[in-house]
């Protein structure tokens, strides 16, 4: 909001609505909504609000965990070939706690690819060290072991037979991403989604207190440096290069 020429009470609005809507709001709802006169405008709120969705500190899961990955966005979500990347698709990685038959708190990132070189470091940042986790049987995950984790992979044919209950906290958390980023978004762009993502995440995280995730919204905004259109365009950018180069 610093400099900003929009008026706070709408800002506010804006931070209600994206928090407490059930299915989240669309830049163009948002325009709808609050009587906003140009669609950038609403975008850019989105956008700058989204960027402070994730606390600068905030702690590492803990306890049990399920990791994945998933391929994002493209036209074809049935084709086949395992984890072989499809170029109009971009790699997600999902880690969820395991509480009881339900499921804790989540994080999603975009991922250059699926090796041990990308999956070591990324599960190492977001879990906590000693945690119980769950993969499949894929080599990706082969050095989590030697990382500090009690690392547990589970094979779909030894295991179980239908790879959607192989981990069935993970593919939930993938199946209800999928709905709405094209439910509400109707789809995003590769350079976009990392924000998409976390406001998933704030959203799921949250999903049991809106009030609260307003409030928490507004105290996050304040600890996060004041972002420009430029800044957003050109990270945007550099986030497209660094996955396809």
């Amino acid at each position: 909001m610093h400099k900003t020429r929009t008026p706070l009470t709408l800002w506010f609005w804006a931070a209600y609505l994206l928090t407490t809507h059930t299915p989240g709001i669309s830049a163009v709802q948002l325009q709808r909504q609050l009587g906003i006169s140009r669609y950038e405008t609403a975008w850019l709120i989105l956008q700058k609000l989204r960027r402070a969705m994730v606390a600068p500190e905030r702690k590492a899961l803990k306890g049990e965990v399920e990791i994945d990955e998933t391929p994002v966005g493209g036209y074809h979500e049935g084709r086949r070939g395992g984890r072989r990347r499809d170029g109009t698709k971009t790699l997600v990685g999902v880690i969820v706690e395991v509480r009881g038959e339900g499921s804790g708190r989540l994080r999603l990132e975009v991922l250059a690819d699926a090796g041990q070189k990308t999956l070591t470091p990324w599960v190492k940042a977001n879990v906590e060290a000693g945690a119980i986790v769950h993969t499949d049987g894929w080599d990706g995950y082969g050095k989590l072991a030697g990382a500090g984790f009690d690392h547990r992979p589970l094979l779909q044919r030894r295991d179980h037979p239908d790879a959607q209950k192989l981990l069935p906290r993970a593919h939930r958390a993938v199946s209800n991403l999928k709905t709405w980023l094209q439910g509400t978004h109707r789809g995003v762009s590769p350079e976009h989604l990392q924000v998409y993502l976390d406001e998933f995440v704030f959203r799921h995280n949250r999903r049991r207190t809106p009030m609260a995730a307003f409030q928490t919204l507004l105290g996050l905004g304040t600890q996060h440096d004041p972002t420009t259109y430029r800044q957003i365009a050109d990270r945007a950018a550099d986030s497209q290069a660094e996955l396809t180069g």
